[in-house]
């Protein structure tokens, strides 16, 4: 079986009515999306190695896991993504040590949380994405990308993850929840304050959040 590389797309921040988060991989040379479902803790870690600006005052438990690896001289080569049974996500870590290959079983979340930590690739298997990934509309892509205009590209990249978000709803057969912007009321100097407190009181994926509102005022 062939193996397909994917790179993240970044984290479904709870915009459904049950919590869910959704992390979404990006085929390689290919437009098909794979969203797999994590917990909340597990989006804090693969948020925090995500935003590299996020540093915790104290490792999580990944961290740790890499500063155990780097002390004995153990490195994580790459993660494969290999079986589906029920909508649930089976992988494996191949990692090295004095010249010797281990495979390690893992849930999908961990091992794409070390996986960010150690610069390593990430593989699923061809059948796999076929029967899981999901496909942006083909002609809202080549409208999109059809487009010259620089201010016009922003909108572009806006239509773009609304129509993920759409899709992956649908995936996992959840409803929308309509809710406003919970920071829009807040200054840049108040969003900095809350950024502040949030990493000092570890609640990354608060953090994570407010980090993209500064970043969507500072376009």
């Amino acid at each position: 079986m062939s193996l397909v590389q994917l790179t993240i797309k970044g984290i479904s921040y709870s915009h459904t009515q049950n919590g869910a988060y959704a992390l979404i991989l990006n085929e390689v040379d290919g437009e098909r999306k794979l969203p797999i479902v994590i917990g909340a803790f597990e989006a804090q870690a693969i948020a925090i190695a995500i935003e590299e600006d996020l540093k915790p005052p104290r490792p999580l438990t990944h961290d740790l896991f890499k500063t155990f690896c780097d002390r004995f001289d153990i490195v994580v080569k790459q993660v494969i993504i290999h079986k589906l049974v029920d909508g649930v996500f089976f992988s494996s870590i191949i990692c090295e040590r004095d010249g010797i290959e281990e495979i390690i079983d893992a849930r999908t979340s961990d091992a794409i949380s070390l996986a960010l930590r150690f610069d390593a690739p990430i593989f699923t298997y061809k059948n796999i994405l076929d029967k899981a990934g999901i496909y942006l509309r083909e002609q809202e892509l080549a409208d999109m990308d059809d487009s010259d205009d620089d201010e016009d590209d922003f909108d572009d990249e806006d239509e773009k993850d609304q129509t993920i978000n759409e899709a992956i709803d649908e995936f996992l057969n959840i409803i929308p929840e309509e809710k406003e912007n919970e920071f829009a009321g807040y200054s840049v100097q108040e969003l900095n304050d809350m950024l502040e407190l949030s990493v000092l009181n570890e609640d990354y994926e608060k953090a994570a959040r407010l980090r993209d509102e500064l970043s969507k005022r500072n376009l």
